[in-house]
């Protein structure tokens, strides 16, 4: 992994790679969806609006944005929303879904599947004999149809209603429907993929479609590509960010690191690793830029260690109690505040790190950057799924600035 050169790669490096790699800048900006989506590897798709902010974000031209990325998802396929990393939805580039599938995506199907298993056995439902016989008429009713709600689904296979009450007598006891759980598993195993949404780009309700088909890969290699292709965007990277990011064993990281010749570099944080081709000084990335992030963005969820982009005092604010990061304000490749949209479609932000250098230079910026937003969203409407202290002051009253 390392060649006895090890070169010490400071934190205004990794911003300056962060910047230009993740397409925060003018010059850096994508043409299409799938560009962005293949610069960062993966789109966050848990909040589905995150999926087009973050595309509009980085887009040259963000008018088209809904449309475009709705093109590639639903029309051409070129991008595919499906289970990944940590047991995640994210959006990946169609060639990139076999890889996840064999790298990440077995091991957590597995376990899902024994856990259903599992959890009917206790609750006195039926065997896994009777499981996968729901299994299989569900995936041909998926089949015949094209693309399917859940309740659509139920009408074609009625036993995906049955029910079962989870852990009985404790304070997080809850009835699990069939359906859900089954789709759920079928997801994680990529045998069904979300399809388009009941209702607009926002809407957190999708159909279900069957998986385009995918070669089955060696999970070793899978691992490797994986890495490969997140350190070329993200790299310089520790193994507690490698580990986090993949939801992989450290030893998997680790035979994965050394299968692909990492090299070794020095942080703040201790070693970090770079790909073989990647050992080289990042040069600067010009004038400082501007970008509003959505919450769950990929470039601000990307590490686990983050405080080289990241001051530590701002997390309170930008953060909800689960670690989910809400919208985020960046300058020169720094996360110095958050921004939110209130009813009316105004774009409101506040920086919260004067200290990062975001003086009126950075306000100006931003402010244009609020602008560029607000008019491709039109008169759209969103609320982030994971709200943040900053987000709901903003929304409810706060004001633009420092």
């Amino acid at each position: 992994m390392g060649d006895g050169r090890q070169r010490r790669v400071e934190a205004a490096e990794r911003r300056h790679r962060l910047v230009l790699r993740h397409r925060l800048t003018r010059g850096s900006r994508g043409a299409t969806p799938e560009e962005v989506a293949d610069s960062l590897v993966a789109l966050h798709g848990t909040d589905p609006a995150t999926v087009y902010l973050a595309v509009g974000a980085r887009l040259a031209d963000p008018a088209g944005t809904v449309a475009e990325t709705e093109r590639a998802l639903y029309e051409d396929g070129t991008l595919v929303r499906m289970h990944g990393m940590r047991h995640t939805v994210f959006v990946f580039p169609a060639e990139l879904t076999a890889v996840v599938h064999a790298s990440t995506g077995r091991a957590v199907a597995a376990r899902e599947r024994a856990s259903l298993v599992k959890d009917m056995a206790k609750a006195g439902a039926p065997d896994a004999v009777w499981l996968k016989e729901v299994e299989e008429s569900t995936l041909a009713a998926l089949a015949r149809r094209g693309q399917a709600t859940a309740a659509e689904l139920t009408r074609d296979e009625p036993r995906l209603r049955e029910q079962w009450v989870y852990a009985p007598g404790k304070s997080y006891e809850g009835v699990h429907t069939l359906s859900s759980r089954l789709l759920r598993v079928l997801g994680v195993e990529g045998k069904v993929v979300r399809g388009r949404p009941l209702g607009s780009w926002t809407s957190t309700r999708f159909r279900w479609a069957p998986a385009p088909d995918r070669p089955e890969l060696d999970v070793a290699e899978a691992q490797s590509e994986l890495l490969t292709r997140w350190l070329r965007v993200c790299g310089p990277a520790t193994e507690a960010d490698l580990t986090w990011w993949t939801g992989w064993r450290v030893t998997e990281v680790r035979r994965a690191l050394t299968a692909i010749g990492a090299r070794t570099v020095t942080l703040d944080e201790g070693e970090g690793y770079v790909t073989a081709d990647d050992t080289e000084a990042a040069p600067a990335p010009g004038a400082p830029a501007a970008a509003l992030l959505p919450g769950l963005d990929p470039t601000a969820m990307g590490w686990q260690q983050r405080d080289w982009y990241l001051a530590p005092e701002l997390r309170p604010a930008l953060f909800d109690r689960s670690g989910n990061v809400g919208p985020t304000v960046w300058w020169d490749g720094r996360v110095v505040g958050g921004w939110a949209r209130r009813a009316d479609g105004e774009i409101v932000w506040r920086v919260l790190d004067e200290g990062a250098g975001a003086g009126r230079e950075a306000a100006e910026a931003i402010a244009r950057e609020a602008e560029r937003l607000a008019a491709w969203l039109g008169p759209a409407q969103f609320v982030p799924r994971f709200r943040t202290p900053l987000e709901r002051e903003l929304t409810d009253g706060g004001t633009n600035g420092g």
